[in-house]
């Protein structure tokens, strides 16, 4: 198991460009499946989970033509059904939580899937029964066996009228792959309108799909019989300009985001501007100077800011961990909110280890009470519980007086792309121990 050891205390200075989407390219390329043609995917980012995925379609004999690490044409036109019964599959696909997406093309090209019980981070409980019932609401059938494994399926896939029970982004994602070769109309009411869903859906309409409403939280879907090849950009990760934001903010930092896709970012520089954070917008770059401290904003009335997550366009909860981290060496207070994931907090004891001053209030709740860089957090031992919690500990260990050591670093793998040789190069002292 890798770990980092990190020198803190070191003032970053430079550009940095973000990675493609880690959350839109396990959709769009899970679609791959959707067509015999091929599809040419690019900015596709170099990391363990979307690695693990293009593998897998090669296990299932996709034609994966990596031109380079950002670059793949796929081709799914002799795709090995059987291969998803049997064990190693299983025992692939489960170390994946982004394998479920290969459901939903799977159900609408072949007629059936297998569904493996979530992997990914240890956050809390991540439910499957959105993507379920939507399957069965357009026909699907399925079986639940022992080991974990859900295996689904469709004689015909029917358009129907679907009311999600929650907008989660993973399910209409895959809800909307298994809708648009279905017989007649889909409509699905209360869906995620992220900007990874416009972009898959996008993608699907290039490809010969009829979706329609996109952007907004209803999606009308007129089947096809046939879809085709295309090509696909990834958008910069939101996540990730969302870390670098703090990290710089921490560090005192004066650093450029390059071609940041500052138009879909939402609402996230807006709370960063809330910590007090300054940040300029240059063309689609993001300039953040060097700040010798940064004031939390307060509600009119003088109460203390609450920062939570929503689903878009409100504020996205793989960022409240950057968000927390970096409001401890802030002038001010600040209640952070973690609504979706019951686990995600849990990793504030480390940062109350380093020094910091946080109250967990429940699984959920924690109030941060800035420092105002009058005492350094200070170097420890950790172990990295998820991905997001992961980068919010490093940068904490860049901030931090002295050395301080990572453990468990390839949940942050799964999600940042050679993030230490990235930040190595903006100055950080950060040394990778295999």
């Amino acid at each position: 198991m890798g770990s980092f050891q990190v020198q803190g205390g070191k003032k970053l200075s430079g550009e940095i460009v973000p990675q493609g989407a880690k959350n839109e390219a396990l959709q769009i390329i899970s679609a791959v499946l959707l067509t015999p043609e091929k599809i040419t995917i690019t900015n596709i980012p170099d990391i363990i989970d979307v690695n693990l995925l293009i593998e897998l379609l090669g296990e299932m004999k996709v034609k994966v033509n990596r031109v380079n690490r950002d670059t793949c044409i796929f081709q799914a036109d002799d795709v090995d059904v059987d291969y998803l019964s049997s064990d190693d599959y299983h025992k692939k696909s489960g170390r994946l939580r982004g394998s479920v997406m290969l459901a939903g093309p799977m159900l609408a090209r072949f007629k059936k899937a297998y569904i493996p019980k979530p992997g990914g981070d240890k956050i809390g409980r991540r439910r499957l029964d959105t993507h379920i019932i939507g399957f069965q609401k357009l026909g699907a059938s399925y079986e639940y066996n022992s080991d974990g494994y859900f295996y689904l399926a469709a004689p015909q896939m029917k358009g129907t009228v679907i009311l999600l029970d929650e907008p989660s982004v993973t399910g209409t994602a895959n809800i909307v792959m298994a809708a648009v070769m279905a017989k007649g109309t889909t409509t699905i009411y209360n869906a995620a309108c992220e900007p990874y869903l416009q972009q898959l859906c996008n993608m699907l309409n290039r490809m010969g799909a009829s979706i329609s409403g996109v952007g907004s939280n209803m999606l009308v879907i007129e089947g096809v019989e046939y879809l085709g090849g295309t090509e696909h950009r990834m958008l910069p990760d939101m996540i990730e300009v969302g870390s670098f934001i703090g990290l710089a903010a921490m560090t005192q930092s004066d650093i450029t985001i390059k071609n940041a896709g500052i138009q879909h970012l939402g609402v996230i520089p807006e709370k960063f501007q809330q910590l007090g954070i300054q940040m300029e917008f240059i063309g689609d770059d993001i300039h953040i100077p060097s700040q010798e401290l940064y004031e939390i904003q307060k509600y009119m009335d003088g109460g203390v800011l609450t920062i939570y997550d929503h689903p878009w366009p409100g504020f996205t909860p793989d960022l409240l961990s950057i968000v927390l981290v970096t409001a401890t060496q802030a002038k001010g207070s600040v209640l952070i909110h973690q609504k979706m994931f019951e686990s995600r907090l849990f990793f504030v004891d480390k940062l109350i280890d380093m020094g910091a001053q946080i109250i967990l209030c429940d699984p959920h709740r924690a109030v941060v009470i800035g420092l105002e860089r009058e005492q350094k957090l200070r170097g420890i031992t950790m172990s990295s519980p998820d991905i997001r919690a992961g980068v919010a500990l490093l940068i904490a260990a860049l901030s931090a007086e002295g050395k301080s050591t990572i453990q468990n670093i390839e949940q942050i793998d799964r999600g940042y792309q050679n993030i230490d040789t990235r930040l190595t190069a903006l100055g950080a002292d950060i040394t990778r121990i295999v």
